[in-house]
């Protein structure tokens, strides 16, 4: 006999109707998703952080991440893929929290539509003002031999690698192989004179487990003009809160709970005058409908080395004219700039030239530098117009502190040329270019460039090549060396035969340059405690190795070398002796020495 069948649905207007189901206690199981979903949505703002403002698009996210947590709770709570006749019912709970995520979604389309750069292409163009009116030669003072001498050698890479070799006096404060250097540094202007500066961040979780309490100890400064980096100790505190903490000691959570509705940029990390170090978090608004015109409003300066969360909230007016805060160098990210200055670039004569006749559209060139200005930190980058890849029609300087913009009208080469003229040059050796310089040399625009052997990923710098931008595919406009001086000399050479006098005198450079790498090689591993000297006989000393540090001078690779027994550092080229290269601390050494003083010249070195 057949079964009988039922049919429980009911027809509205022609369609079948679901019959909705409920599960048993379903007044429970709603209160409990909601608990839940008030749980989610506290769990989810401390993981991601979403500014509690309206311009921004992690909000809209992360709401809508907690309407649809509801809908799942109920689906779990009511075991509705074991049993689908509750599917009517979960269906019927996402009613209102999919109205929220629809809503959502309106909201986001339409802050996207009038942030739009088809509707506001002038309004794009205008967050930059660039000035025009400049004289290259005037506003970037000619090189001179003290100025010369401080020119930065290194890059972001190589200032990096550099960096990490300050760290092995963290072993006579006992913290050995617990930090590594952070990957992101910054330039600034210290003392005149331009550096970058690194935190630390932890060598792997556990070492994160056994140093979280006291936090970092310290921070690196590298001097990127005569390629050398110390490790600076921390006197009145740890840095406790940082971008490479965890938890509540999360820089940017800490900054989330203190300013909820803030926009921030990514914290940079900058000393003052006096070598505190503080965090730099710009605080960002979006000018330009709901979303766009992205641009720094303001910053909150964090002292890093306070046991508290101390903080101070500086508007961006202070910030360009309180004579106290100008110290700060980073206000403004390169990215930030680069992005504005391609708006005003591409939208200046509206929407439509930019994409039909272009008509006096420009863009900026694949990369940036840095320039020390007038105390200040100005990114560099070149202009080209959209339709050429190896021409330049001029330099934008943009300062870092107060976003003034000039526009320098230069006709010649790009960056890229530059950088594959200069590798050209070393072609059998392999050699890679860091991202140029501008330099004005006698007046004539000049790239310069370090070239770096990148062979296991080293960094190091080997040479140096200065290219005329306005002839930069003229081999005799160019130069390259292994000697900063002995570059400079042949440069000035290959203007004064093209009829371009420089009044720069290689020699009084290269004396400058000496004396800087002195200045700094008297204390590669200063410490304020005295130590007792090594017993030796006569210039020969033995012991094991405590620490080992290496330089870049003239282009070739130095280790300095320090042994558990005494204070004095040991230094040897590695051209004179390759097998230094492999030598690492706890090694039993022999080394036969000559002269006087702190560092002392290795004659030979035997590994006992």
């Amino acid at each position: 006999m057949d079964p009988i069948k039922v049919d429980f649905s009911k027809k509205e207007k022609g369609r079948q109707k679901e019959i909705v189901i409920p599960p048993e206690k379903a007044g429970l199981k709603k209160i409990i998703s909601l608990i839940l979903t008030v749980v989610t949505a506290f769990a989810a703002f401390y993981i991601m952080l979403p500014p509690l403002n309206p311009k921004s698009y992690d909000l809209y996210f992360y709401i809508g991440i907690v309407a649809a947590s509801y809908v799942v709770w109920n689906a779990i709570l009511t075991k509705v893929m074991a049993r689908p006749e509750y599917t009517p019912y979960v269906k019927q709970r996402g009613i209102v929290p999919g109205i929220i995520i629809a809503i959502l979604v309106v909201i986001v389309a339409i802050g996207y539509i009038v942030s739009s750069q088809f509707f506001r292409a002038k309004s794009y163009s205008r967050i930059i003002d660039v000035e025009k009116d400049t004289s290259f030669s005037e506003d970037l003072n000619e090189e001179d031999a003290e100025s010369f001498s401080a020119i930065p050698r290194l890059d972001a890479e190589s200032a990096y690698q550099v960096a990490s070799r300050a760290l092995g006096s963290l072993g006579e404060m006992g913290y050995v192989s617990q930090f590594t250097v952070a990957p992101e540094n910054t330039q600034i202007n210290y003392k005149e004179t331009p550096v970058r500066v690194a935190p630390l961040q932890y060598a792997n979780i556990i070492k994160w487990l056994y140093n979280t309490k006291e936090g970092f100890p310290g921070y690196v400064i590298i001097d990127m003009a005569n390629e050398s980096a110390e490790f600076v100790e921390l006197s009145n505190g740890k840095i406790k809160y940082s971008p490479y903490e965890h938890f509540n000691k999360l820089l940017e959570r800490k900054l989330r709970f203190e300013y909820p509705t803030y926009l921030f940029a990514e914290p940079t990390f900058e000393i003052d005058d006096s070598g505190n170090p503080y965090w730099i978090c710009a605080r960002l608004d979006k000018t330009i409908g709901l979303f766009g015109g992205t641009d720094v409003i303001g910053a909150v300066v964090v002292k890093a080395d306070s046991a508290d969360f101390e903080n101070s909230y500086h508007t961006i007016e202070e910030l360009k004219n309180e004579p106290s805060l100008q110290w700060i160098d980073r206000i403004y990210s390169a990215d930030l700039l680069v992005e504005q200055y391609n708006y005003y670039g591409k939208y200046a004569r509206g929407f439509w030239n930019s994409l039909l006749g272009q008509k006096e559209v420009i863009k900026t060139t694949s990369g940036y530098n840095f320039i020390a200005k007038d105390d200040d930190v100005w990114m560099y980058t070149g202009i080209t117009s959209v339709t050429s890849d190896q021409s330049i029609t001029g330099f934008a300087l943009v300062n870092q502190r107060t976003k003034e913009a000039k526009f320098y009208s230069v006709t010649g080469g790009t960056e890229n040329s530059a950088q594959l003229a200069a590798e050209g040059r070393v072609k059998d050796l392999g050699y890679s270019a860091t991202f140029p310089l501008l330099l004005n040399i006698g007046g004539e625009p000049t790239y310069f460039l370090s070239l770096k052997d990148v062979s296991g990923g080293s960094n190091i710098v080997q040479q140096y090549a200065l290219i005329n931008v306005k002839q930069y595919n003229n081999n005799k406009m160019g130069a390259n060396g292994t000697d900063l001086a002995k570059c400079l000399a042949a440069y000035i050479e290959a203007l004064s035969k093209n009829g371009i006098e420089v009044d720069i005198d290689p020699d009084e450079v290269a004396q400058q340059i000496s004396n800087n790498d002195n200045e700094n090689s008297e204390k590669p591993g200063e410490t304020d405690t005295p130590e007792k000297e090594p017993a030796n006989e006569g210039n020969t000393v033995k012991g094991e190795i405590s620490d080992i540090r290496t330089a870049v001078k003239g282009g070739e690779s130095y280790y300095y070398i320090k042994l558990d027994n005494g204070a004095k550092y040991y230094s040897i080229a590695a051209s004179k002796d390759e097998k230094v290269v492999i030598l690492n601390k706890g090694d039993s050494v022999t080394i036969e020495f000559e002269g006087t003083g702190d560092i002392l010249a290795i004659k030979s070195i035997t590994v006992n």
